[in-house]
């Protein structure tokens, strides 16, 4: 019965010990600014005085406009391409004018004067309208190595260009229809242009400009008062108290004994390594024993701790690329939601110690791990996976978007913020295939590979259905009838799926021993002792374990092989033998030699494969009988102390018998009897 016990194995804490003293050296060895603060709340603290000089910083929306304005007097650059006019003189000397040909010269003359000034090319990068429309336009047109300022109202376009190329027509053959004769002669399409826009360059003068706009408005000298208490923080208040605080954190150490600082990193690490292994005992102490899974768990928080010291570190805007929802699907692939809340939820520790935003970051990952939780039971195949980050990044971007109408909606327009949490949403898929790295290397089995695994067309599950169709059949019954079971007590439905499926694999070794597999009017017990039926019938245990480590089935599914009888007996032969008179002192052939169920998988797989082979029996189902059925199974099995080492309990145990009676009365109900037809009819 479920129980929690501390782990006496001193195994157990050696991993602790690692992963206390790693966090113990991720944690930050400077003072914080550890005051909280908002725009239109009040000073809840005494007065607060500058200690040192210091800059005020812009905000970033001061930043910006200032940058914009720097960035708009920036002068394009063009590149002037010396092949186009030579390309384009050689098609007017090739030109077909028919009666006009004397109007070739004065054309060549006017694209010579066109190509002297040059023709500007349209860019998607470059708003050729706007430079038209104002008069004090300029470029740069750079020809070979040199770059000269050139105004915009000298140069061509393409459109004007051909205009002039048409008067220049008209000029030379005022007789004759002119547009007729562009069209006729191909001039419409001539002109190409020759000064190419330069998007590099062009970013390189923007670069240049935006570089010497100052990120600060002055200097508060020291001494200063920069808030009163009770003083309602105002825009301007805010901007100071931001900028002191990126100072204090920037230059100012710890000032205090080193021993204390030491002393209060060794007990927040140590709290909250303390609180991740009460949450292992509270949630399911028997990972202790499952020592790959329990490392697993310890690597995953360790991973979330370093991350959270590095970013905060290197640049705390970080903290919404990183992905940090991995961390729970990371833990779903191969625990329970209830295990794996907990552990998310005590991985995102470090990062409200670390990060200077701390409460705000915590809120974001906290509920959009959960969620992905939530969803990726429904969207985790294929491309429906982005289908998850994408509803990620909507809860992330709609928690985030809370703070910052709780600070007024200042950062409401921050879409560098927000780009940062759609990447990291992105990142959350990219990275999660690493999940088959850490199954390969902690030897895990993922709720992918179990999915894998009840695949009832794989080469295993196909020779048992060959081989042995009665016992696949049963498998399948009980398959369904666990999944039920094991979803009315929130246990792993997809372990247990594949736990029926493979838990009388060993029948393949002789088929015919067992009755639903038997042909009609054979008996293979016939000649043989009780005792030796009963040998025969246990053998499928251990043949079951030899089949599965052969075709490497992962231990977690052999425990289902090795549990589903745990220490009961043959009922059949060892009830016909007492009866018979058989020795009671001389039965140990009638009992298996499995092992007890441990888990609540392995009990729900031990019931659910005694009542669908008992229930096969029934002469009447009716709900009494069923339910008759269901108890006295479950009853037999207690009595047999075969849940003592399992971590069920009473009120779960209730709770699956009444969901085994209704499946089973759903599936045994009657139906409609139909009449005898009297009348013969045709249509």
């Amino acid at each position: 019965m479920e129980k929690i016990s501390f782990p006496k194995n001193f195994k157990v804490y050696l991993p602790l010990i690692a992963l206390f003293l790693l966090v113990v050296f991720t944690m930050p060895k400077s003072s914080k600014f550890n005051y909280d603060y908002r725009k239109g709340s009040p000073w809840m603290y005494e007065t607060l005085i500058s200690q040192f000089d210091f800059p005020v910083l812009k905000t970033d929306e001061q930043i910006q406009e200032e940058r914009e304005k720097a960035g708009s007097a920036v002068i394009p650059y063009y590149r002037m391409d010396a092949k186009i006019p030579v390309k384009v003189s050689y098609s007017v000397s090739a030109l077909d004018l028919g009666e006009c040909s004397s109007a070739v010269p004065a054309i060549a003359e006017a694209v010579s004067a066109i190509y002297s000034k040059g023709v500007v090319s349209p860019s998607v990068n470059q708003n050729i309208e706007e430079l038209q429309q104002n008069p004090e336009s300029i470029i740069y047109v750079q020809k070979d190595r040199r770059a000269m300022k050139v105004p915009f109202s000298e140069v061509f376009t393409v459109s004007g260009a051909t205009l002039y190329l048409r008067d220049a027509l008209i000029a030379a053959c005022p007789q004759f229809d002119v547009d007729s004769l562009i069209i006729t002669a191909g001039l419409s399409g001539l002109v190409e242009p020759s000064l190419i826009y330069d998007q590099q360059t062009t970013d390189l003068v923007n670069e240049e400009a935006v570089k010497y706009v100052s990120n600060t408005l002055g200097v508060v000298r020291s001494g200063q008062v920069l808030v009163s208490e009770g003083e309602m923080i105002t825009a301007e208040i805010e901007q100071l108290l931001d900028s002191y605080k990126a100072e204090y954190d920037l230059s100012v150490g710890y000032d205090g004994p080193e021993m204390l600082q030491w002393t209060g990193n060794v007990l927040v690490a140590f709290c909250m390594v303390f609180v991740l292994f009460l949450a292992i005992c509270y949630c399911n102490y028997r990972i202790f024993e499952e020592y790959n899974k329990y490392l697993y768990l310890l690597l995953i928080f360790a991973l979330a701790a370093v991350a959270s010291s590095i970013v905060a570190r290197v640049d705390s805007d970080l903290f919404y690329l990183m992905p940090f929802t991995l961390i729970s699907l990371y833990l779903l692939a191969f625990f329970t939601k209830r295990m794996v809340f907990s552990v998310y939820f005590i991985s995102l520790l470090p990062m409200l110690v670390f990060a200077p935003d701390g409460v705000e970051l915590f809120m974001i990952y906290l509920v959009a791990g959960s969620v992905a939780m939530l969803v990726f039971g429904f969207f985790n195949r294929g491309w429906l996976q982005f289908v998850t980050a994408f509803i990620v990044f909507g809860v992330m971007t709609v928690v985030w978007g809370a703070f910052r109408l709780v600070d007024g909606a200042a950062g409401l327009h921050d879409y560098h913020t927000v780009l940062d949490m759609g990447l990291g949403a992105l990142l959350s898929v990219a990275g999660y295939p690493l999940i088959f790295l850490f199954e390969k290397i902690f030897k895990l089995v993922s709720n992918s590979k179990l999915a894998e695994l009840s695949d009832t067309n794989n080469k295993l599950l196909r020779q048992l259905a060959d081989k042995a169709p009665g016992t696949f059949q049963h498998s399948l019954q009980v398959m369904n009838l666990a999944d039920a079971a094991a979803r009315s007590i929130g246990a792993n439905v997809l372990l247990v799926r594949a736990g029926a499926l493979y838990h009388d694999i060993g029948k393949l070794a002789n088929p015919q021993c067992f009755t639903e597999n038997a042909n009609p009017g054979m008996n293979y017990h016939e000649g043989l002792s009780l005792k030796e039926s009963a040998q025969e019938i246990i053998r499928h245990v251990s043949e079951g374990l030899a089949i599965a480590e052969k075709n490497g089935l992962p231990h977690v599914i052999q425990d289902f092989i090795s549990s589903h009888h745990g220490t009961s007996c043959t009922g059949y032969f060892y009830t016909k033998y007492l009866n018979d008179g058989g020795n009671p002192d001389e039965v140990s052939e009638f009992f298996y030699n499995g092992k007890r169920p441990v888990t609540k998988e392995q009990v729900v797989l031990m019931i659910c494969d005694s009542v669908e082979a008992a229930s096969r029996s029934l002469k009447n189902y009716s709900p009494d009988s069923i339910s008759a059925l269901v108890d006295k199974i479950v009853e037999v099995k207690a009595s047999e102390n075969q849940f003592d080492e399992s971590n069920i309990s009473l009120h779960e145990l209730n709770i699956l018998k009444e969901e085994i009676k209704s499946y089973l009365q759903q599936m045994y109900h009657s139906r409609v009897s139909y009449p005898k037809r009297k009348v013969k009819a045709e249509k």
